[in-house]
């Protein structure tokens, strides 16, 4: 049977220490972190993101600097919302919720966030730092994996690692930052032929792919260590209940790998544990002028 790799538990471990750690420099700071997510319509499921989001801010001592814009909003009104809390001092993070509605283009407004202040790690500029080994902002996801496996002492240095998915919010970022744990990293996505035959090799296999339970026991080599980074909602069943899954057909998988992450309650948490953590060290940084959390910053 798998250990089980437990994002909630880690995260309220995460959050206990970002407590501390805001109380312990609020004084000398002179006023607490603050994280302003950007949300611009009405879709249901970043609502709920949002929430948890600012519900997890409160528990830490992290001031809520957000905004909610109509769907109707004009891309010139969004740019200079982002401009104003680029310019903010009260703010230390910033976040633009996606997807955003019809009409509105993500990667202009990306780009304007101030790179300092980029809580989720994914401006140009800091996929760069990431590339080079530069300290600065990580991109949550794949931070809050490389976080669990620390946790729970997962051996990367000389493991072979490979990531299914390609994309610039996980698939990318989480390839740099296994190779920079001194894993030896593969990058798998749709066109790469017999991805069983690769992902079997896998000491550490990362599944970033979007694809509803796509990888099942015959992608995976007995005792290696699986993370699912999926998640999606399937049909009601017969009790008319709707249920949650991963990319990975976890009921096939738990009983070979040697770990594994649940979902939900896997990776799921560790994404806002980072989104906390990326904003609470530019406060440390901005405001104490030292940085308690570069363990956490891979």
């Amino acid at each position: 049977m798998a250990l089980i790799l437990d994002g909630r538990q880690l995260a309220a471990e995460l959050e206990q220490r970002l407590q501390a750690v805001v109380a312990e420099r609020l004084q000398r700071a002179g006023r607490p972190p603050g994280l302003a997510v950007l949300r611009v319509g009405d879709d249901p499921a970043s609502g709920v993101y949002v929430a948890n989001k600012e519900k997890a801010c409160t528990r830490i001592g992290i001031v809520n600097c957000g905004a909610h814009l109509p769907a109707t909003t004009e891309a010139a009104e969004v740019l200079a919302t982002i401009q104003r809390l680029n310019a903010d001092p009260a703010v230390d993070g910033i976040l633009l919720q996606l997807p955003l509605p019809a009409g509105l283009e993500a990667e202009p407004l990306l780009a304007a966030i101030d790179p300092e202040k980029d809580a989720d790690g994914l401006h140009t500029l800091n996929l760069g730092r990431l590339l080079k080994g530069e300290p600065g902002p990580r991109s949550c996801t794949p931070a809050g994996v490389m976080a669990l496996l620390a946790r729970h002492q997962v051996p990367l240095a000389g493991a072979r690692a490979v990531v299914v998915g390609r994309s610039i919010l996980v698939g990318q970022p989480m390839a740099l930052m296994l190779q920079a744990a001194d894993a030896t990293v593969s990058v798998a996505h749709s066109r790469t032929a017999d991805l069983a035959a690769l992902t079997r090799q896998a000491d550490v296999l990362v599944v970033a792919a979007g694809r509803a339970r796509m990888i099942g026991a015959e992608h995976v080599r007995p005792g290696a260590v699986v993370v699912d980074v999926g998640i999606h909602r399937l049909p009601p069943g017969v009790d008319g209940r709707s249920r949650l899954c991963g990319d990975v057909r976890f009921e096939e998988v738990e009983p070979i790998a040697a770990a594994i992450t649940p979902v939900p309650g896997g990776v799921g948490p560790m994404t806002v544990s980072l989104l906390l953590v990326n904003t609470v060290a530019r406060w440390c940084l901005h405001c104490c002028g030292d940085q308690p959390l570069a363990d956490l910053l891979p």
